[in-house]
């Protein structure tokens, strides 16, 4: 992950505690709206009245299948190629479900949707033992690429890129600590992510007897 560790913020915010969790997108908004939650890390994020949505960056898609696939030993595929190949996607309600779909449509490939989840460490198993194939971040699939699980074929005719964004309320605006994080969130870093689910949460909360508050982060 890119985010800063709990340790690394704690030794620049001295009193101040860091708390990581995941959630789908939808609790992710939920619980930045009720104040449970300082920060929301979130693919395709879209400001709204109550919400602003900071860009944060962008994150090549790639198509993620088993060492064995045949599509494994490419250089670079069409995404034409992919259609009638069996496929991994994200469940319906997900505005990254909405848009790798339509992607594929414009660009000819109808795909044999096999399994749906709402987060990425699940596909990722299911493509490892060769259930089907997915588009997905290059970032989430660094662990996998390394020990050699998976295999990731860049796009060969087209590019698909899932934009990270921060979230938080507009009002009240978030606490100087909070802040602080934000900002060091933001600093320009090697461009991974989490690897995990769709969305989460960061959490950071004052030793010093002020009430927990929470960040949320991923999808």
């Amino acid at each position: 992950s890119s985010a800063p560790t709990p340790s690394l913020t704690s030794a620049r915010q001295p009193g101040v505690r860091i708390d990581i969790e995941y959630l789908h997108p939808d609790r992710v908004v939920e619980k930045v709206l009720d104040g449970t939650a300082d920060f929301g890390l979130v693919s395709f994020p879209q400001p709204t009245r109550k919400l602003a949505a900071i860009p944060w960056r962008e994150e090549e898609m790639v198509l993620a299948c088993a060492p064995g696939h045949p599509f494994a030993a490419r250089r670079k595929v069409r995404v034409a190629a992919l259609s009638g190949q069996k496929y991994v996607g994200f469940d319906r309600d997900l505005v990254i479900r909405k848009k790798v779909y339509r992607f594929l449509r414009d660009h000819g490939a109808a795909v044999d949707v096999v399994l749906e989840f709402d987060n990425i460490e699940n596909i990722k198993d299911a493509i490892e033992i060769n259930a089907g194939m997915a588009l997905l971040p290059l970032p989430a699939l660094k662990r996998e690429i390394e020990s050699g699980t998976l295999a990731a074929v860049p796009l060969g005719d087209a590019r698909l890129a899932r934009p990270l964004g921060i979230i938080h309320r507009r009002n009240p605006r978030p606490s100087a600590p909070a802040q602080a994080f934000l900002e060091l969130l933001t600093q320009p870093d090697d461009p991974a992510s989490e690897d995990g689910p769709v969305a989460g949460i960061f959490a950071s909360g004052s030793r010093a007897g002020l009430p927990a508050s929470s960040k949320d982060g991923t999808p």
